[in-house]
């Protein structure tokens, strides 16, 4: 190593660190007392007052409650208990909930808190990765930043599937660099297992952090370039074996044994993972809906316009982006300033981290597909440790890494400012605090001051930049973290962009439904996005309970106060539904009690989404037949004729209102012709409404032949 190499390095490691890795685990944790600090400060962030967040996503929460009693449908997510349409991501994120649901019972917390308790384990290995790199002060720096990310603190609080994608991502930097310290191929290996992991919660989206990985291991080769190569073949084995298990599962098992996939028109896995879960997020879904309130570039649909401030705009900045100039200016820094030299850890750790930070930040930007703001929370750990990193190199020796500390905290205040100034008039008290952050940080850093005064500027200046977004995300806990798009900060911020000013401050959104909320937020349309029973939802009001008919697990917390009174059709768009994606809730429960009275089984029905809710509140045997809003799954007559002949599917509702709302752009019939030939073939059978209006359900019990007729000469 040369002795500029070393220069940099010695104060970037943190002293007796390779004797304390020889001490009991208790002794540790007393050599790093930050680390339980910060886990605290993650653990009451994600965990105080969780039950007000209800069932959350209620598609989620029915899918585990169906997977949660019949080992087919944990095996498939499905989620209806009759098998018939899987959810529309695979599977694991709702298998440790469901296995939690088994062991507990399944109410709320048993569903809430893994995801809580993944949120703080992401703090714990985001402070470590930055730690043994940059010292103790960069990975409480690291730790702290992504604790209070607002929409890291969200997503801790809901089930979706993000936070352990998060969770997954990190700990493949985490094994990464370990391998790139140590050159052991059982540690790049672990990493291959952990990406793995994560394409088995979201897809694609996991293989982000892959080209950062490949490109360090390959750089600096700590075994040498062959041995590299032959270690990151064998990382790539273990990513595949886990990443293709279960798609592979699905594959090989017949469709007449396994669920639809949903999200797709052909059944087929891989369709969902290249299709609706790839491409289509990226490059915008065929069909799918158009731009909305999306600038001057058009922009993708709820995700604002595309471009390189998009990640600063109003409804995504205010979640992950306060302080992406720090990370930016300070990551590129370093990476200059190490001269990309092999000897110095800082290059690989660069390269991986910064690598995945580069990927996710470029894919983001520029995604024409449904892009919900929520997303980003998996961007928050990279700028988070790039953030520590430079934090760490403030503190260490010589003049240059003083410059890329000042300057981190100018592009950090610079960001921070704007993403103030898209909040209409919210946090106004934060700008001196930033403005003074940027002062004393470029001050005492360019300045010859001596150490112990750096530290103390740049602590105070550190926690001066952090002030803001740390209020935002306490407020999340102020409310119900709710419905489909879960997001950080006070009530008024819209879980699509536009925050508090509606989709980019106008158009689609709070200003153009006064009195409504905006699409998706907490206190939205009545039922639009919100759990049933709590705020926003079916049966909103009082306090949150939420809205399910299951009792809670013995000796539990009462969580499930309140029914689901509703206003008229069911408190939504009009023909909206429990979960806001149509199916009118009255005719459902009108459909479900003529079903039980006349001999049961499943009732098919447009929605995932409206189904859903239903299968919460009263366990019943309810299938979406069009995916989650009823429009992105197209299942063909046959198929719903072989269900029907198996006896698996008997009712059908074939009614358009089950799409729900219908976005700009979206031209998407969902399964609407397999539906039109169930409405040509079936017996109907008139409902009543509890207000008179009568709705039609059709019984389809030994017309399985007459189905497949009447679509051949449709």
């Amino acid at each position: 190593m040369s002795s500029d190499s070393a220069r940099y390095r010695a104060p970037l490691r943190t002293a007796g660190r390779g004797r304390r890795l020889a001490l009991p685990a208790a002794s540790r944790w007393r050599a790093l007392p930050e680390l339980p600090a910060l886990m605290l400060v993650a653990g009451l962030l994600n965990l105080w007052g969780l039950s007000i967040n209800s069932w959350a996503n209620t598609y989620y929460s029915a899918a585990v409650r169906s997977m949660s009693t019949n080992w087919h449908d944990f095996l498939f997510a499905s989620l209806d208990r009759s098998g018939l349409m899987t959810v529309d991501k695979p599977p694991l994120a709702m298998w440790v909930q469901a296995l939690s649901a088994r062991i507990f019972g399944f109410h709320p917390l048993s569903v809430l808190i893994p995801q809580a308790l993944m949120g703080v384990a992401a703090t714990a290995l985001i402070y470590d990765l930055t730690r043994r790199c940059f010292g103790r002060v960069a990975g409480i720096a690291a730790g702290l930043t992504l604790a209070t990310t607002p929409v890291v603190v969200a997503v801790s609080r809901h089930n979706n599937p993000d936070e352990l994608l998060l969770l997954c991502s990190v700990a493949a930097l985490w094994l990464a660099f370990r391998a790139l310290q140590t050159g052991r191929t059982r540690w790049l290996v672990w990493c291959g297992v952990a990406v793995g992991l994560g394409f088995e919660t979201k897809m694609g989206v996991a293989l982000m952090v892959v080209p950062g990985i490949v490109a360090a291991y390959l750089w600096v080769a700590p075994s040498g370039r062959l041995a590299a190569v032959r270690q990151l073949l064998a990382a790539g084995v273990a990513l595949a074996v886990v990443g293709l298990a279960w798609p592979l599962l699905v594959t090989l098992t017949p469709a007449a044994d396994r669920p639809w996939i949903s999200g797709t028109s052909d059944n087929s896995i891989w369709s969902l993972i290249f299709s609706y879960n790839g491409i289509g997020r990226i490059a915008g879904q065929s069909g799918g809906p158009g731009a909305i309130g999306g600038g001057a570039r058009g922009g993708a649909a709820l995700g604002g316009g595309t471009g390189i401030f998009r990640l600063l705009q109003s409804g995504l900045g205010d979640q992950a982006g306060w302080l992406l100039g720090f990370a930016v200016v300070a990551g590129l820094g370093i990476l200059i300033s190490s001269r990309l030299r092999r000897a110095d850890p800082r290059t690989g750790w660069m390269i991986s981290v910064g690598g995945a930070f580069l990927v996710t930040a470029v894919v983001f930007s520029f995604a024409q597909g449904i892009f919900h703001p929520y997303y980003v929370s998996f961007l928050a750990p990279f700028s988070a440790a790039l953030l520590g990193a430079g934090v760490g190199t403030a503190l260490a020796p010589g003049r240059a890494p003083r410059l890329i500390g000042a300057a981190g905290f100018v592009a950090g205040a610079i960001t921070e400012l704007v993403v103030l100034g898209t909040l209409n008039g919210q946090l106004a008290w934060a700008r001196p605090p930033v403005i003074a952050a940027a002062l004393l940080g470029t001050l005492t850093l360019v300045a010859r001051s001596s150490s112990r005064l750096r530290v103390a500027a740049v602590t105070a200046a550190l926690a001066l930049l952090l002030t803001a977004p740390a209020s935002w995300a306490a407020q999340t806990l102020g409310h119900a973290t709710s419905g489909t798009f879960p997001t950080g900060g006070p009530t008024g911020a819209a879980g699509a962009p536009g925050g508090p000013g509606g989709f980019l401050r106008g158009g689609f959104g709070p200003r153009a439904f006064r009195g409504s909320g905006g699409f998706g937020s907490r206190g939205a349309f009545p039922g639009f996005g919100a759990a049933p029973g709590a705020p926003g939802g079916p049966g909103g009001g009082a306090p949150p309970g939420t809205g399910s008919g299951a009792p809670p697990a013995p000796g539990a917390p009462s969580l499930l106060g309140g029914s689901r009174a509703r206003g008229p059709a069911g408190g939504a768009f009009p023909g909206g539904a429990p979960g806001g994606f149509g199916g009118n809730s009255a005719a459902l429960d009108a459909a479900v009690r003529y079903a039980r009275a006349h001999g049961g089984g499943t009732i098919g029905v447009a929605s995932q989404s409206a189904a859903a809710a239903v299968i919460l509140d009263t366990n019943a045997d309810l299938a979406g037949l069009g995916g989650f809003s009823g429009r992105e799954s197209s299942v063909t007559a046959a198929w719903l004729a072989m269900e029907v002949r198996d006896g698996h599917l008997r009712w059908v509702i074939s009614d358009s209102s089950g799409q729900g709302l219908r976005l700009p752009g979206d031209t998407r019939q969902g399964s609407r012709a397999a539906l039109n030939a169930v409405a040509a073939a079936c017996r109907p059978v008139t409902l009543g409404g509890a207000s008179g209006d009568n709705s039609t359900m059709y019984d389809c019990q030994g017309r399985a032949a007459a189905i497949l007729t009447a679509a051949r000469h449709a």
